[in-house]
């Protein structure tokens, strides 16, 4: 397939951050950030869902636009969209199932079938899903496309799933499990890899979504009642310190 006009191809690395122990640590660590970020905008500074989802999408789009427009990988522009998204997936999230009143079920179909069908328009446009094949401008966009619905998808799921008997820490326990059986397979059976990273990414997003909900939600509720503001700044200088202590770089195109 010839890339369109305007793409421009790297034959040795994509603009995406290579897939190590760190990237996981820091992924999910964001994903914490985008539930607390996005109830301190929405709740604690009481914009609303519909509000904070546009003033979180313009953000999303400056950033992706950046991370597009970039040369090569740049770890804070990367993991600024992936915030970026992760905090807009929370909002959006909120919205659907809470102001349109379709509910944790309705919502997290609905998000379904939007990443499912993303993934088949990629894959059947770019003959690829897998991020080392992430080379042109149309590539990129898919990826963040897939990444803000799987962001969304998680932030419902994760609210269903904990707004059970199971609570956030037995939600976090479930997702968590989850995730290390991923890892497990990844490494001891023969499995598509490409299909286990999506799985572990769509999965990290509902692990932080209970996670950023346990620490600000309120006591009666399950949680520990920490300032929202406050864990997001907590979040956030982690975040900044993994990036920096932690080598980025860039992930081999195939």
């Amino acid at each position: 397939m010839q890339p369109i006009a305007g793409d421009r191809v790297d034959i040795a690395l994509t603009k995406v951050p290579a897939v190590t122990l760190g990237f996981w640590v820091i992924k999910i660590l964001a994903t914490t950030f985008g539930e607390t970020a996005g109830d301190t905008l929405s709740m604690s500074f009481d914009f609303g869902y519909l509000v904070s989802s546009a003033i979180f999408g313009v953000l999303l789009a400056a950033f992706v636009a950046a991370q597009i427009a970039a040369r090569s990988f740049h770890p804070f522009v990367y993991w600024a969209t992936i915030i970026a998204s992760t905090t807009a997936g929370t909002t959006m999230a909120d919205f659907a199932t809470r102001s349109l009143g379709i509910g944790y079920p309705g919502g997290s179909l609905l998000l379904l079938i939007c990443l499912l069908v993303t993934l088949a328009v990629w894959h059947r446009i770019m003959g690829s899903v897998s991020v080392s094949s992430i080379r042109s401008a149309r590539a990129e966009i898919f990826y963040w496309v897939t990444i803000t619905f799987s962001q969304t998808l998680g932030t419902a799921l994760g609210d269903w799933v904990a707004d059970g008997a199971l609570g956030y820490s037995g939600a976090a326990i479930i997702f968590g499990g989850l995730l290390a059986g991923i890892a497990l397979v990844y490494y001891r059976a023969a499995f598509n890899h490409v299909a286990l990273f999506w799985a572990a990414f769509i999965l990290t997003r509902p692990l932080g979504a209970v996670v950023g909900d346990f620490l600000d939600k309120p006591v009666a509720h399950g949680g520990l009642e920490l300032s929202r503001g406050g864990a997001s700044i907590v979040l956030a200088i982690a975040i900044v310190t993994l990036i920096v202590a932690i080598p980025q770089k860039a992930g081999r195109a195939h």
